[in-house]
């Protein structure tokens, strides 16, 4: 029997936090799903366009956000719009063109879609040098603009809510080429649980209130182990999962520091149930990344956002207090104060419930996949056109 070459959806993303790489599969899972007769090919762009760096710099990156967070801050804020200092950024990490063209030339995709700035960056530059022509759709990972994410070769972009589109209209993007349909996440979080069958096959207290502590992928939470521990000032006795990420050395500390907390502890690694978790948990105190707090949403899980990250996190915990969904705490002690208040508070935390059904997180997979059919249809159909006009 001959084998069916299935059209290709070339998805490429990056590594450098888990927001990409969730957005990625978000995408190939619903693919997959609403259009059978494709195949989608998710690539890590860092990784195939700078093979022998990519380890080194993704270290530097993550490194120095944690380190020096004022310093990116700063330069986040200086490169928002478009300016000479944002346009000699995108000229020095816009490389890899001669990899990228391999990589079109292999897979041969009817459209790229990119969840990583850089990514974006390049497929704009190569199209800028006509060696590619292929049409191109960006999503972004965050609820806020930047000019990281805005080139001139882009034809879609897909924005996780209309306060973004608005702000890359300010920044000079045309109004019809961005489709503000939510940040798009995995179909596990577009389920419904049995919250009692989870407790149990977790192990967990049904009688306690449940607070559930994210870090990002790097387990990277206000002060570590002392933000934490501070959390035994609390006057009730709570239930705490932590999720510690790909930060074992943080698992380790939690697990010896808390041994006498007078809350339930429930200590993990990288996990690939956090939407189980947050089906049973009350509330989540969480660093506002983009990706992470949509699935909140999507859930209809209370957050309480602790000390976000100069750029984008400050941007996205901005974005979530407005739209009434979040509270955000600034140090351990008022971090401890609104925990709780909130969990005294049931009203306010069904209030917060309610404000997540503004958005639709649980439709924005499949409605950015229509986003990315569109565009390649009416790329499709301007080939039509060029090649009857030819002939």
């Amino acid at each position: 029997m001959k084998a069916i070459n299935k059209e290709k959806i070339l998805i490429l993303t990056g590594n450098y936090g888990d927001g990409h790489i969730q957005v990625a599969q978000a995408l190939n899972e619903a693919i997959q799903i609403r259009f059978p007769s494709l195949e989608p090919v998710v690539f890590d762009f860092m990784e195939w366009v700078h093979p022998y760096s990519n380890q080194i710099s993704r270290y530097l990156y993550l490194q120095g956000v944690k380190k020096f967070p004022k310093a990116y801050g700063y330069i986040y804020q200086k490169t928002r719009k478009m300016n000479t200092f944002s346009k000699l950024m995108k000229t020095i990490f816009s490389t890899g063109l001669g990899r990228m063209v391999k990589l079109i030339e292999e897979v041969q995709p009817a459209v790229v879609v990119s969840t990583f700035p850089l990514a974006a960056a390049v497929m704009s530059k190569l199209k800028s040098y006509g060696l590619t022509d292929v049409p191109t759709v960006t999503t972004i990972t965050d609820h806020t603009d930047h000019s990281c994410w805005i080139y001139p070769y882009t034809d879609q972009y897909i924005v996780g809510s209309k306060a973004v589109r608005d702000s890359m209209i300010q920044l000079g993007v045309e109004e019809d080429r961005i489709a503000d349909i939510g940040i798009p996440i995995r179909q596990q979080f577009s389920q419904s649980f049995q919250r009692d069958e989870i407790l149990k096959k977790h192990g967990l207290n049904p009688n306690l209130p449940t607070v559930l502590v994210m870090g990002g992928g790097c387990g990277l939470i206000g002060d570590g182990s002392s933000t934490i521990q501070e959390l035994d000032a609390l006057p009730q006795q709570i239930q705490l999962i932590i999720v510690c990420g790909h930060n074992e050395k943080l698992r380790l500390e939690l697990k010896e520091k808390l041994k006498d907390s007078k809350h339930q502890i429930h200590l993990t690694g990288y996990i690939d149930y956090v939407h189980e978790l947050m089906a049973i948990s009350d509330l989540m105190i969480t660093k506002p990344g983009g990706v992470t707090t949509f699935e909140a949403i999507a859930m209809e899980l209370p957050m309480l956002l602790y000390k976000p990250i100069p750029g984008q996190e400050q941007d996205n915990a901005k974005f979530l207090v407005h739209s009434g969904v979040a509270i955000q705490a600034e140090t351990d002690c008022e971090l401890t104060d609104h925990l709780a208040k909130l969990l005294n508070n049931a009203e306010l935390l069904q209030q917060m419930g309610e404000n997540s059904k503004q958005f639709h997180p649980k439709e924005s997979a499949f409605a950015s996949v229509e986003i990315i059919m569109d565009t390649k249809e009416s790329y499709n159909r301007l080939q039509d056109l060029m090649f009857s006009f030819g002939s």
